[in-house]
């Protein structure tokens, strides 16, 4: 096995320190007794009991979750089925402007994909609300959801759907039942990449977020500009911990599913 040089262990060491201790830095302070995010004042935990009696955090909290769940459930429903298309249909009249226009949103600015469902909610006269940020949201994590599970389905054995049409299954069965469970690390990927975008977002989501139905990237940005509170480290740093536990979960299916792969394969021959 080859060894690493110094130049790439000083480079990666330099590289996890400036991406992970602010983050370090962050969840030690969420732990402070002071107001002044920046003064050490001793050990406590009471600024995770005001953020759980902040009513305005916890209200963006779930408006956030529920809009996350919801967008990326209907994007990776949407984005499986496009790449199924573009990866199993080969050529037919349109392809290149059907792949144009999943691919779009992925080089498209933010702000400009805002503002342009901005004024298609307008012009339809939809108020703006969870509604109009599930349909924006699900417009640009689809994008996601279909470039990863195409690169499965690039690799995807077709004799094995063939086998199962020869045996009297219909394509839609083949594809319950032979398909779907062998991609399904990837459609599980793409709902987790598509999850963490909705969380994330702030400019889309300023766009399309109405009075009544508030994200917490938004809620937080308009916290920040007036000055950072020791909630917004308690807060930022739950979510740390749920990103944290969403990752290791997804590393964990996907190591047992290629396991299980491995095993049903050699069982095989």
């Amino acid at each position: 096995m080859k060894r690493l040089s110094a130049f790439n262990v000083v480079s990666l060491t330099l590289g996890f320190a400036f991406l992970y201790i602010p983050m370090l830095i962050l969840v030690i302070y969420s732990f402070n007794e002071s107001r002044l995010v920046t003064v050490w004042a001793g050990f406590s935990t009471k600024w995770y009991g005001e953020l759980f009696r902040n009513e305005a955090m916890i209200d963006a909290a779930w408006v956030t979750l529920q809009v996350a769940f919801f967008s990326s459930t209907i994007a990776t429903v949407l984005g499986t089925m496009a790449a199924y298309v573009l990866v199993r249909q080969g050529r037919f009249m349109g392809r290149t402007l059907f792949s144009g226009m999943i691919y779009a949103p992925l080089v498209m600015p933010e702000v400009i994909t805002g503002l342009s469902l901005l004024l298609l909610f307008i012009a339809i006269g939809l108020d703006r609300g969870i509604v109009t940020i599930v349909l924006a949201h699900t417009t640009f994590a689809m994008c996601y959801v279909s470039v990863v599970v195409s690169s499965r389905l690039v690799s995807f054995d077709q004799s094995l759907e063939e086998a199962a049409l020869d045996l009297g299954a219909t394509p839609f069965e083949a594809f319950r039942l032979v398909t779907l469970p062998i991609i399904a690390p990837a459609v599980i990927s793409g709902w987790l990449l598509a999850f963490t975008l909705s969380l994330d977002d702030l400019v889309i989501a300023s766009f399309t977020a109405g009075p009544s139905a508030t994200t917490l990237p938004i809620k937080i940005f308009s916290s920040v500009r007036l000055g950072v509170s020791p909630e917004i480290n308690a807060l930022s740093t739950i979510i740390i911990g749920i990103v944290t536990v969403g990752v290791i979960s997804a590393s964990l299916i996907s190591k047992r599913a290629i396991t299980k792969r491995i095993r049903e394969e050699q069982a095989a021959v």
